[in-house]
């Protein structure tokens, strides 16, 4: 692992969370979203999809199944500001069009920081999943293109005006650069996040009881930083970016 500082979080205001589907934030990285509302950082999350092809069911009852155990799921951590696009799931394409979507909601809300999940081809101990991959890009460049005057110009009509972020966090990265330390309560509610999405879960019958992983996921990324528990991230200062 590398060398792994404590984020320095204090001043934040806002952030923005954006993934591609309902329950990706749940797998440790709500733990810093609890911690965050804890101390009164307001926090809003951006699906892309609903999540619709995830569940041994049709789509249209899946997406909304999915939405509202999301909702549920935001509610467990503090969050109240949930936003669901209707992109394709399971058929994400990186395209301008998401580009735009990524940098409207950044103009809108304008966060201090900018969060996404790991898009990496590998991932996770496999091959990571097509949306999350093409997420993450879209992220990438949606942070900058909300921060271009002269890139989606539409969005400055809508009465959006260009907004810099100053800090891209990536979750779930095997090399992490920084981390937020968390107490227990973060734990046990970024536990009931994942919990929330109990008809998801229960289609997954392999899959592991939140409270026998996650707690051990941000136990290792205590050690990383001399802490009982912590999340990870690998953060971009994106003030020291270069311009085209």
């Amino acid at each position: 692992m590398t060398d792994v500082t404590l984020l320095e979080d204090g001043s934040w205001s806002r952030v923005l969370c954006i993934v591609a589907h309902p329950d990706d934030m749940e797998y440790g990285a709500s733990a810093a979203v609890a911690a965050w509302t804890g101390r009164g950082i307001e926090v809003a999350y951006l699906l892309l999809t609903a999540g619709e092809a995830g569940m041994q069911r049709p789509p249209e009852e899946t997406g909304p199944l999915r939405a509202e155990e999301q909702r549920r799921a935001c509610a467990a951590v503090g969050v109240d500001d949930l936003r669901i696009l209707d992109h394709p799931d399971g058929m994400l394409v990186y395209s301008l069009d998401l580009r735009r979507d990524v940098a409207r909601a950044i103009r809108s809300f304008k966060p201090d920081a900018v969060v996404t999940a790991n898009f990496d081809f590998e991932a996770y101990g496999n091959l990571n999943q097509a949306d999350h991959r093409e997420a993450g890009k879209a992220v990438v460049d949606g942070v900058r293109d909300a921060d271009n005057a002269w890139v989606f110009r539409e969005l400055a009509e809508e009465g959006l005006e260009k907004w810099s972020t100053r800090w891209l966090l990536i979750a779930g990265h095997p090399q992490p650069t920084h981390a937020v330390g968390l107490d227990q309560g973060a734990v046990d509610a970024s536990v009931e996040s994942l919990k929330r999405h109990q008809a998801y879960l229960a289609d997954l019958p392999w899959h592991p009881r939140p409270e026998e992983f996650i707690p051990e996921i941000l136990r290792a990324g205590g050690v990383a930083i001399g802490t009982d528990y912590a999340v990870t991230f690998r953060a971009f200062d994106l003030n020291s970016f270069g311009d085209d």
